[in-house]
């Protein structure tokens, strides 16, 4: 899959800016999907010469001009077909982390990076749930679902609190095996 499709997706909550759709990425798409703000305005680009989203200029005043985007018919129609497909590929995990863990020589030197993974992923634990709050807006979990028209953000999101989760409870698990290893020599 290309940044193509996250951006479309992205686009789907309506218009906005390449500033905006950097921050939605940051907030939903980070964890699956991560892209630099300059991939995100290249991709706009494409996607404008394509067809597949359209462009305004907005003239502030103390500001830069800024543009805005929205999907077109075109767009949504490619976003419907490429989500009706299956995945091509299943999920990969490309982690620096696992990598150092795989070299580890050090106990004490990996136990550090697992704690500051374990900070990260509280700290994006947090944003998350804080994003599932606002979306909820005081309703429960059922009543969000029967009224919201799109569900898809709300799915995503709970794919990352899930991985989160996951992360933390791993984390818990090296640092009991690295405490043994130390206890036992």
């Amino acid at each position: 899959m290309s940044l193509k499709y996250a951006v479309l997706a992205a686009l789907l909550e309506g218009e906005a800016s390449g500033y905006e759709l950097s921050k939605v990425f940051d907030v939903s798409f980070a964890n699956f999907w991560p892209a630099t703000p300059q991939q995100l305005y290249r991709e706009l680009e494409r996607l404008a010469q394509d067809g597949l989203v359209e462009a305004r200029f907005v003239q502030q005043e103390r500001r830069p001009n800024k543009r805005m985007f929205t999907l077109t018919d075109a767009g949504r129609e490619d976003l419907r077909t490429f989500a009706a497909e299956p995945p091509r590929r299943p999920t990969a995990i490309r982690d620096e982390l696992l990598i150092k863990l795989q070299a580890m020589e050090d106990p004490e030197a990996t136990r550090a990076l697992i704690e500051e993974r374990m900070t990260w992923s509280r700290g994006k634990l947090d944003r998350y749930e804080r994003v599932r709050d606002r979306l909820l807006d005081g309703r429960t979990e059922d009543e969000y679902l029967s009224e919201s028209d799109r569900i898809g953000p709300y799915l995503t999101l709970l794919a990352g609190i899930s991985f989160e989760q996951e992360i933390l409870r791993w984390c818990e698990r090296v640092l009991t095996v690295l405490r043994h290893r130390v206890a036992t020599g």
